[in-house]
């Protein structure tokens, strides 16, 4: 490539995670050596069974578990030195995350929980409110700001959740099976809401075992024992494993 074509940086890479659980009986080896990177932009979903290790694999890249071995980067900024504290505010800024049971706040109503990650973040409130208002509507729930999460639907809850990954605008978006606790009606709400945000440039992994999730992506990773066995576009293009470019997962033996 000529000087000054180079590829921007990726918004994710990850070089040689491993991560090893103890805990009664034998090791559980959940990531074996993994390297990724995702470009900007990039729809990409994790798929494989349960145990496969791939809610372990997001949970490294968010810096919610730290690896045994291996290095994450979000943007051009090595992570490895990072306290819990400095991740923290990091996830704040440039990291959405979805989980399976929405985590939301259950003493806070819609609003706040919406709110609360702009507030932390520093935005004053006047925009914070009027980015969660934003979001709320776009999102089919207006009128619910002032709702408990007890008071909504398991689908109701899950887009609350989505406007609060997303009320920082960070660059980058992760989901842990953000379906799993939904019925087919959710499944394809969720679906057609992430579909929407990525094709507004929004760069998402999402770690899902529901294939009409992983349909919504445009690379599917298949993930087994802790290690990848597959990395394939859905545009029928060639698999990209073994380019070694930005957007490409490679896998170390």
């Amino acid at each position: 490539m000529s000087e000054g074509t180079q590829s921007p940086a990726p918004v994710l890479r990850a070089e040689g995670l491993v991560k090893t659980h103890h805990g009664e009986g034998a090791p559980a080896h959940a990531v074996r050596g993994v390297d990724l990177s995702v470009a900007r932009g990039e729809f990409v979903a994790v798929t494989g069974p349960s145990g496969a290790g791939k809610s372990t694999l997001l949970h490294l890249l968010g810096g919610l578990q730290r690896p045994d071995q291996g290095t994450v980067w979000l943007g051009d900024s090595r992570t490895d030195t990072w306290s819990e504290a400095r991740w923290a505010v990091e996830r704040r800024k440039r990291i959405g995350i979805v989980f399976q049971f929405f985590n939301l706040v259950s003493n806070l109503s819609v609003a706040d929980n919406v709110e609360l990650p702009a507030l932390l973040a520093g935005v004053p409130p006047k925009r914070a409110r009027a980015e969660r208002e934003e979001l709320l509507a776009e999102l089919g729930l207006s009128g619910k700001e002032r709702s408990m999460p007890g008071e909504l639907s398991g689908g109701e809850q899950q887009r609350v959740a989505l406007a609060r990954a997303l009320v920082n605008h960070p660059p980058l978006l992760l989901a842990d099976e953000p379906a799993g606790s939904l019925d087919s009606k959710g499944t394809r709400e969720v679906m057609r809401l992430l579909s929407r945000f990525h094709q507004r440039g929004q760069t998402i992994v999402l770690v899902t075992h529901d294939a009409r999730l992983a349909s919504a992506a445009d690379r599917v990773i298949s993930f087994f024992d802790g290690r990848i066995v597959d990395d394939a576009t859905l545009d029928g293009a060639a698999p990209t494993r073994g380019r070694g470019t930005a957007g490409v997962l490679e896998l170390k033996e």
